[in-house]
């Protein structure tokens, strides 16, 4: 069974008939009327918006977006630890449990150290413009969730091949460029989480 698919059906069992009502006022720019009229279940909606590639397993941020106006950020919460977990892509292309643990620890290390200069690190780890640039409309005052959201870009874009010593290696690079100095807290966390020296 698909995890995504799955997920949706399970979020649409959560909806009351008036958050779906709210949901699809919602929509009514991005799904024509006669679709609308005859949804009559939020896994109906779901499916039109895939239908029109509005979301998708990789791709939860228009979903994000609907379900904070309705102000159910249970269900924002569910989507967030489904793409943190890795549940987006495909199980042969994700990292496995143990990469994954690291690359959250390494995730938070450079939270803590790198700041407005961020974009520098995500042109080190080859993340578009564009999708910084959409990133940052979707989050316009939080730097740090700028941030993560990116690193979270690059990790679903790179795949498996989103491992803690490319991350590591780069990361350094960019340090070196900003002369951002780690604290021996997060030093060690570096070298814990990577086995690697800085």
């Amino acid at each position: 069974m698909d995890p995504f698919l799955a997920l949706l059906s399970s979020l649409s069992s959560s909806l009351s008939a008036s958050e779906l009502h709210e949901l699809k006022f919602l929509c009514k720019d991005k799904i024509g009327k006669r679709k609308l009229e005859s949804v009559e279940s939020g896994r109906e909606l779901f499916s039109f918006l895939m239908e029109q590639q509005l979301i998708s397993s990789h791709d939860v941020d228009l979903l994000k977006r609907l379900f904070k106006t309705i102000k159910r950020e249970d269900l924002v919460s569910r989507l967030t630890q489904f793409i943190e977990e890795g549940e987006a892509s495909a199980p042969d292309e994700r990292p496995d449990i143990n990469e994954r643990r690291l690359q959250k620890v390494v995730i938070e290390v450079i939270c803590e150290n790198v700041g407005r200069d961020w974009k520098m690190l995500m042109r080190k780890l080859n993340l578009s413009d564009v999708k910084m640039d959409r990133i940052v409309a979707a989050n316009p005052h939080d730097l740090r969730e700028q941030l993560v959201q990116s690193l979270r870009e690059w990790q679903k874009w790179k795949g498996k091949d989103a491992k803690r010593s490319g991350l590591h290696i780069r990361l350094l690079c960019c340090v070196k460029l900003q002369k951002v100095k780690f604290g021996a807290l997060s030093r060690r966390c570096v070298k814990h989480s990577m086995g690697l020296f800085c």
